[in-house]
């Protein structure tokens, strides 16, 4: 799970600025696999899944525990380093990728699931980072994406963590809107959010949106 830790309003938080959010907390998030990704995915078949901002690492090891195999990447470093040692504390194997989702060069329909849960995707005119997750899911396989509801959020009109501008951000809906006619959205909703704790434990309620690519 990745949030952005810059002030700025005109760009993404890029490598150095990942890196110094984890470097100032033994731990970031609250280690446990997002609740979404529980609720969406439990029911499903095991097999190659990409966990696109992975944060350290709770999301993909809940994945790999449960027969997939993994591909999980993020900007940081030092969050992929904590994410290795969850993994190995875990008796887990997962391929661990330190780049951004559209520098990646990722496999196109290499996966039977995508999952994005609050990855910071910057918005293009050309829609690129919505259009990259879609092409990255194999036929029949899901696509994920799950974000925080900022407009129904208690601190609507503060920003986000870390200050930064909710509409310069691809979200579910952004992503929803490059799918065509090989696509079935499952589901897309408005659902409440509970977490034990970590960065973005304030935020009430998630938008979640799961599409099938047909086969």
């Amino acid at each position: 799970m990745t949030n952005p830790s810059t002030s700025s309003t005109d760009r993404t938080p890029d490598a150095a600025e990942w890196d110094e959010r984890y470097s100032a907390a033994e731990r970031v998030w609250s280690g446990e696999p997002n609740g979404a990704l529980v609720a969406e995915v439990s029911d499903l078949a095991p097999g190659r899944a990409l966990d696109v901002g992975c944060g350290e690492g709770a999301d993909a090891v809940w994945l790999a525990r449960r027969g997939w195999q993994v591909t999980a990447l993020d900007v940081s470093g030092i969050a992929l380093e904590r994410a290795r040692r969850h993994a190995e504390e875990a008796g887990v194997e997962v391929e661990w990728v330190h780049a951004g989702l559209v520098e990646a060069g990722l496999p196109a329909g290499g996966f039977e699931l995508v999952s994005a849960q609050y990855a910071v995707l910057l918005k293009t005119p050309g829609a690129v980072a919505e259009r990259a997750l879609a092409d990255l899911v194999a036929p029949g396989g899901t696509l994920l994406v799950v974000h925080h509801d900022i407009e129904h959020s208690h601190d609507h009109g503060h920003g986000h963590d870390g200050g930064f501008d909710p509409e310069l951000y691809a979200l579910p809906a952004d992503v929803a809107g490059v799918l065509g006619e090989e696509w079935v959205v499952e589901v897309d909703e408005r659902r409440p959010r509970v977490v034990s704790g970590g960065s973005g434990a304030h935020h009430v309620q998630d938008l979640v949106l799961r599409a099938r690519r047909r086969a």
